[in-house]
């Protein structure tokens, strides 16, 4: 059993699946906060301050986009890994879009969430790497305010959006394989129904490309995964 202590919320209201992944976590060494309902949820949130929340998509009284969305208003950094049962790319691309950090597609292997579980707290307990401020286009990327500014607006941006950019602007005109930025960015493995990568690949051309679905600055490099060409 692992010697950790950190604190996981997770928030499901099917029974038999809320039950099996409480005595998974707990036996992992985590210690277990359950909610049924969204507002229980953003409630404990508030009052928990938990490490890492594990959000079910489907709830009694909102869905957990809604509950995302309000917990990213009080707390821009916790880890939100999605639980959804949805396949189609629109519904995990919304979940990136209200400050989810990572998905996974029920039904789902035990062993893979746990390893995502993880990769979020490795992330959320490392300090950021520093990059200078950078171009793409017209967007001026401050990776230390983590910021993408254009024509006097500013959005902020992820980590996990930051750390892509950031990759793929110290490998500029170079391909770098999905595998890859999965290692780097994610600290997971790929496996072959894997899609984070493309998915927010998809998010971050919405901001950056002038015509999204014919991208000139964020391209796929076919067989193999992307390039930035600034």
């Amino acid at each position: 059993m692992s010697e950790t202590s950190q604190k996981v919320l997770l928030v499901e209201d099917d029974p038999a699946l809320a039950l099996g992944l409480v005595d998974t976590l707990e036996f992992e060494g985590f210690e277990v906060l359950h909610a049924i309902k969204g507002e229980d949820a953003i409630r404990l949130a508030a009052d928990e301050g938990p490490d890492c929340i594990i959000l079910d998509v489907m709830l009694p009284d909102m869905n957990g986009y809604q509950v995302c969305e309000r917990v990213r208003r009080s707390d821009a950094h916790v880890p939100i890994l999605m639980l959804t049962a949805r396949s189609q790319e629109v519904d995990k691309i919304r979940g990136l879009d209200v400050g989810a950090d990572d998905y996974v597609t029920k039904p789902f292997s035990v062993g893979e969430l746990v390893a995502r579980i993880r990769a979020l707290l490795r992330r959320a307990s490392r300090a950021p790497s520093v990059a200078e401020p950078f171009t793409i286009g017209d967007r001026a990327i401050d990776p230390a305010k983590q910021t993408l500014s254009a024509e006097g607006d500013e959005e902020q941006l992820g980590f996990y959006e930051i750390e892509l950019l950031k990759l793929l602007h110290a490998r500029r005109g170079q391909p770098v394989s999905r595998d890859e930025i999965l290692e780097k960015v994610w600290g997971i493995e790929a496996g072959p129904t894997n899609r984070t990568v493309d998915n927010f690949i998809v998010k971050l051309r919405k901001k950056i490309e002038p015509v999204p679905n014919e991208p000139r600055y964020i391209l796929t490099v076919y067989g193999v995964g992307y390039k930035l060409v600034p």
